[in-house]
């Protein structure tokens, strides 16, 4: 089943590279209680996603924080490790986008948002989609139909809807 507007984001595990290595992150705890824009892509460095996703939301960072958002979020089926180096070289941490790794694509899967593409060497990945959820509910849910476009997912796409 794929994720849908209205619909409460299921709990999952998460990681990201804190100062003593890789640490685990709820969803229950990054989205209780606040409004988040969640943007996911097929994976780190990829075109797409390194030179539309990512920077159209540190374009936007500064809009969706006048709207009231508390926290950007980029998710990714990668490793925390990779998931930190890519936030660090996109520009995305200096801008104060969170980076989180799905690296055994759980909440992916939950969401009904896995693809693969074996020609590109992409297997249990995640498809590209944006939402905008307030206290875990899906308020705004936008997905690609190919994965190398980047046009409803795009922060403005986003910023525009909520």
């Amino acid at each position: 089943m794929t994720l849908s507007t209205g619909d409460k984001l299921p709990d999952a595990t998460l990681l990201r590279l804190g100062a003593k290595g890789p640490e685990e992150v709820s969803m229950t705890s990054l989205t209780a209680g606040r409004k988040v824009v969640i943007f996911a892509l097929p994976g780190a460095y990829t075109p797409t996603c390194s030179s539309a996703h990512v920077p159209s939301f540190i374009r936007t960072k500064a809009q969706f924080d006048a709207k009231g958002v508390d926290e950007i979020i980029c998710l990714s089926v990668n490793d925390p490790f990779v998931m930190k180096a890519w936030g660090e070289a996109t520009g995305a941490h200096a801008a104060g986008l969170t980076m989180l790794a799905d690296p055994q694509s759980v909440f992916t899967k939950a969401i009904g948002m896995a693809f693969d593409a074996p020609p590109a060497g992409l297997f249990g990945r995640s498809k590209r989609y944006a939402l905008y959820a307030e206290n875990g509910v899906v308020k705004v849910f936008h997905a690609e139909e190919s994965p190398s476009t980047c046009e409803v997912t795009a922060g403005e796409s986003i910023l525009a809807a909520i």
